[in-house]
Parts: C-alpha cells; sequence; structure tokens
C-alpha cells in the first residue's frame, strides 16, 4: 500500500541523505538533475552549489524549484519525498559559510553511511575541478510532499 510519509520520517531522509534530483524550469520545459545537497535545519533550506551554466541561468530566471529524495530497496519497498521551494542565490562571506556547513554535513553523512571519510569536497562533488569561484544556492523550503510503499 502506498501512504504518506509522517513529519519525522520525511526529516529523516532529508537529514540522511546528500543526493537528490533537481528539478526546474528553462524556457518552459522542464529539467532535471543529480545534484549533491545538505539540509541545513536550522533554516529549514536545502544548501547546494554549483558553477555557472544552464541550471543556474535559468533558476535565476525563474526561481521555483523541486528537490526529490528517494530510498529505494525494492519495487515494493521504497519512501520518496518532493521538496518545493525557491532558489536563492548568496555572495561573499554568506556564501562561504554555507559552503563550508554543506562541506562539513555532507563529510559527515558520508563518514556514517558510507563508513569512509573524505578529506575534502572534491572527493565527494565534482563542481570545483575548474578555478572558478562556485555559485552557492539555497532552496528555500514552501512545503514537502512524499510518499512511501512498504
Amino acid at each position: 500500500m502506498i501512504k504518506n510519509l509522517e513529519k519525522d520520517e520525511i526529516d529523516y531522509i532529508l537529514k540522511n541523505n546528500y543526493i537528490g534530483h533537481l528539478a526546474y524550469i528553462h524556457q518552459g520545459k522542464p529539467f532535471i538533475v543529480q545534484i549533491t545537497y545538505f539540509f541545513d535545519e536550522t533554516n529549514n533550506a536545502i544548501i547546494c552549489y554549483s558553477g555557472e551554466g544552464h541550471k543556474i541561468a535559468a533558476m535565476r530566471k525563474n526561481n521555483d524549484v523541486s528537490l526529490q529524495i528517494a530510498e529505494i530497496n525494492s519495487i515494493n519497498n521504497w519512501k520518496s519525498i518532493l521538496v518545493h521551494g525557491k532558489f536563492e542565490q548568496h555572495f561573499g562571506s554568506d556564501a562561504k559559510s554555507y559552503l563550508h556547513l554543506f562541506s562539513l554535513g555532507v563529510k559527515d553523512i558520508i563518514t556514517e553511511k558510507e563508513q569512509w571519510k573524505p578529506d575534502f569536497i572534491s572527493d565527494f562533488s565534482s563542481k570545483l575541478y575548474k578555478e572558478e569561484i562556485p555559485i552557492v544556492f539555497l532552496i528555500k523550503i514552501e512545503n514537502i510532499t512524499s510518499k512511501k510503499r512498504l
């Protein structure tokens, strides 16, 4: 049977994962890309970063976005949440603070779940391979929908 998740189940999924699928609109068409994220519980926001490109340009024009996160064990045993929110770019020391929180948070989740400790952000994220300054952004959470099948 398919049911909605309880609030504590939603929180658990947000806090204990770091890979999701970001949905955004570009020229009236939906796009979905895999992205590394960290849930900032204090600010009720998702922290992400990226290089300059298609996704960032599209989200600057239309800041309505979604992030889907799933835990799938089998076809009959899964949980999925869909975060609806607003893209919000950050700059300067604010961006640096969020990127630091992102890095520490994702490292902790990887250490706990995968039993290895990454040393650098490049160990788990490929966006810092260029000399460019990363674009740090939040998804300010507006609401969350969810489903599970057990």
